[in-house]
């Protein structure tokens, strides 16, 4: 818990000064003022983050945190859940769709097993199993704040060792089979919104299986009666290993002054309990895309972000954080290649 509190205490709003002379410049650069839209958002974000005006994205990541979760056991999902641990393998052979679009913007990917039900024999996949899968919601809290605290130390202490290796662009991704149905959970009982605007239907389920994923849902807050003030209760009552482990990506990130990718909706839901644990982190944080889950809009109002694409995709695993990466790099190279007014003597 010592890390917990460090990595809080170290987190700072971005820096207004260094905003305010990247707007001066990108006013000044060789076009109509604004007309980049979100690539200039985007560069003064980095220049809030950093401090620094010119930026370089020297190495990319993304953090995909993978577990199971207990809930499973009353049919929410339209596949296995052994399809996690496979889903992981295929990520660490470059198989999978984040690993295929990782590579694609020179990224590497970062396999962390916090609790998947069956062991990995896969040494590319990092194993900081807290235990076997999460307990069932809609019968019991997931896991004990300790462990909540745990899985959130794990994804600050891998995203702190990327970081000193000088990966400067993290992303976030996850894989966990029902993990749509914690992350609705933890939204529903954050908002206490309307169960239609929260509850999509995640790998493609049957209306009847649709059905009974909102009744889960429902039925888990109603049982678990979580705190909606207080997110590592909300987390760890509904939530996963894997939700917990993407809220310590963006909580390192943000301490670290590092830019952090939001991907869809299960590591949304993360971001938002990140901001929850402290309000100054969504300062650092990027929304890649909006995603096909009804949750998404709901994440981007308490966020305060706006996605960058709109690609109908609802996959997860960290692919829109992959799709983002290049188009931050361009926002980086508009700032420190365009010419200036001044270039050409005005």
């Amino acid at each position: 818990m010592k890390l917990y509190h460090e990595t809080i205490h170290a987190i700072k709003p971005l820096n207004t000064q260094a905003m305010e002379e990247a707007q001066k410049r990108l006013d000044y650069l060789l076009k109509p003022q604004g007309s980049l839209g979100k690539l200039e958002s985007i560069a003064k974000q980095l220049s809030g983050i950093t401090g620094n005006i010119h930026n370089h994205i020297e190495k990319k990541a993304i953090v995909i945190g993978c577990s199971d979760n207990g809930v499973y056991e009353e049919g929410i999902a339209s596949f296995p859940q052994s399809v996690s641990t496979l889903i992981a393998g295929t990520m660490v052979t470059g198989l999978s769709g984040v690993a295929v679009l990782a590579n694609h913007a020179g990224a590497i990917l970062k396999v962390i097993d916090v609790g998947l039900v069956t062991d990995v024999e896969n040494d590319a996949i990092i194993n900081r199993k807290i235990r076997r899968g999460t307990h069932n919601i809609r019968k019991t809290a997931a896991m004990t704040k300790d462990e909540a605290i745990r899985a959130i130390e794990i994804g600050i202490e891998e995203t702190n060792v990327l970081i000193g290796s000088g990966y400067n662009l993290i992303g976030t991704g996850e894989v966990g089979i029902g993990n749509t149905t914690t992350s609705s959970a933890i939204l529903y009982a954050l908002t206490g919104c309307d169960i239609d605007s929260v509850v999509g239907r995640g790998a493609g389920l049957t209306d009847e299986a649709f059905a009974n994923k909102k009744k889960v849902v429902m039925d888990a807050v109603q049982i678990n009666k979580p705190d909606r003030n207080d997110p590592i209760d909300v987390l760890s009552k509904l939530g996963g290993f894997d939700i917990a482990c993407m809220t310590g990506v963006y909580l390192a990130c943000a301490a670290k002054k590092i830019p952090v990718v939001i991907d869809g909706f299960i590591s949304g839901v993360a971001a938002v309990l990140a901001h929850k644990i402290h309000s100054d982190t969504v300062g650092y944080m990027i929304s890649s895309h909006g995603t096909e889950e009804p949750g998404g809009k709901i994440i981007n109002t308490l966020l305060g972000l706006e996605p960058m694409l709109y690609m109908n995709m609802r996959l997860g695993e960290g692919t829109g954080a992959a799709l983002a990466f290049s188009i931050i790099e361009a926002a980086t190279a508009m700032m420190n290649n365009m010419g200036t007014f001044g270039d050409i003597g005005l």
